[in-house]
């Protein structure tokens, strides 16, 4: 099967739509397929994409004003060029927002049959930062995933919330997890010592640095006796969160196995975004055998067991979310509990068995288009 995955992230960018996009590209090959990826241009003097396990193809792009780790596609031949010459069965659209949306049309002009994978809750960022928009936000959503042959929800939230809005043929498709390199085994005394010298719990964050992320709402946590918060990420609210968590120890970005030897350095994972559509780090930190804090909506309902393998708590309430963090805290056995619970949770969903779920839907797509054009 030959795949174009148009993304509108991929590394050295890191999120969740550039990971996921790694990931599918990553098992398509080891399944013996042949993907190609259509991506932004990253910023000047980046990486190169030696560690990409198939082409790339890079569209020349823009960093988003006011947000510039976020890169916007320009208009471009490249990426036409690109479907015409890898002869694509199929387009596999990451998070269409601006390149995928291009990409959609281009599929459509060409015949090519396409799977939309909705990543990103642009509602809940036009509220986030416009505090209007949401309406608008929903008729882009569904004027792109409507002219997909499916779309792919990663939580049942996020499957209701399409569906709800008009968007025709969803299925759900969740997302995978590094099980090897997201493990306890990779807990450091020395690091732990490092991060809080006087013996504190750590607590920890990570994630982007930005408003929607409500990343000052562990403010409270950090006000709690013998407890140590640990941020980990960048983005525009840095110093604005260096003012509002005092006591914090904010460690910029870590990736590999700096970020898995971190997770499991934790002792509570402290989740506070409230419009995440699957949350792939509440699924390291389970991988990780640390147990879970997280708002009660979206992604991370379908992924924490309330009382098995962490807490769920009402989405932007500190107090709440404070006192779920001091329960874990205080009470040592329901901590080692949940973490181990949470760790044979997610054993399962390695991202070869997510990749393989995967490919099934295209071979639904592919079959379906081939019985349409029979008829």
């Amino acid at each position: 099967m030959r795949v174009v995955i148009v993304t509108e992230s991929f590394p050295p960018d890191v999120n969740g739509v550039a990971h996921c996009a790694l990931q599918t590209a990553r098992h398509l090959v080891d399944r013996g397929h042949s993907p190609l990826v259509v991506a932004p241009a990253p910023a000047p003097g980046s990486a190169p994409d030696t560690d990409a396990p198939c082409p790339v193809v890079r569209v020349p792009s823009l960093p988003l004003p006011g947000y510039p780790q976020v890169r916007v596609a320009l208009p471009s031949r490249r990426l036409a060029a690109a479907l015409l010459h890898h002869r694509a069965d199929l387009v596999h659209l990451a998070s269409p927002f601006v390149l995928g949306v291009r990409g959609m049309a281009a599929a459509a002009r060409l015949g090519i049959p396409a799977v939309a994978v909705y990543q990103t809750d642009l509602a809940g960022y036009a509220r986030t930062y416009m505090g209007a928009g949401e309406a608008a936000a929903w008729r882009r959503i569904r004027s792109v995933h409507s002219a997909a042959n499916r779309t792919l929800a990663p939580s049942r939230a996020a499957l209701t919330d399409l569906e709800a809005h008009g968007v025709p043929r969803v299925r759900l498709w969740p997302r995978g997890v590094d099980t090897v390199r997201f493990k306890p085994e990779h807990r450091d005394e020395a690091l732990r010592r490092e991060l809080a010298p006087h013996g504190e719990l750590i607590v920890g964050y990570v994630g982007r640095l930005a408003p929607e992320k409500h990343v000052e709402l562990l403010a409270g946590v950090c006000g709690l006796e013998g407890v140590k918060v640990v941020v980990v990420g960048d983005g525009p609210s840095h110093v604005h969160l260096t003012e509002a968590l005092p006591g914090a120890a904010f460690l910029g970005r870590r990736t590999g196995h700096d970020l898995a030897r971190i997770f499991a350095s934790m002792d509570v994972f402290a989740h506070t975004g409230p419009f995440e559509t699957f949350c792939q780090t509440v699924q390291e930190a389970m991988a990780s055998g640390v147990p879970v804090v997280a708002p009660a909506a979206g992604g991370p309902l379908d992924l924490v067991a309330h009382e098995r393998t962490g807490l769920l708590v009402p989405a932007l309430d500190a107090a709440a979310l404070t006192e779920a963090v001091c329960t874990l805290v205080t009470d040592p056995d329901r901590r080692i509990a949940y973490g181990l619970a949470a760790r044979t949770m997610v054993e399962g969903r390695t991202w070869a068995a997510v990749g393989d779920q995967l490919i099934g839907h295209y071979g639904d797509v592919l079959a379906a288009r081939k019985t349409a054009v029979a008829a």
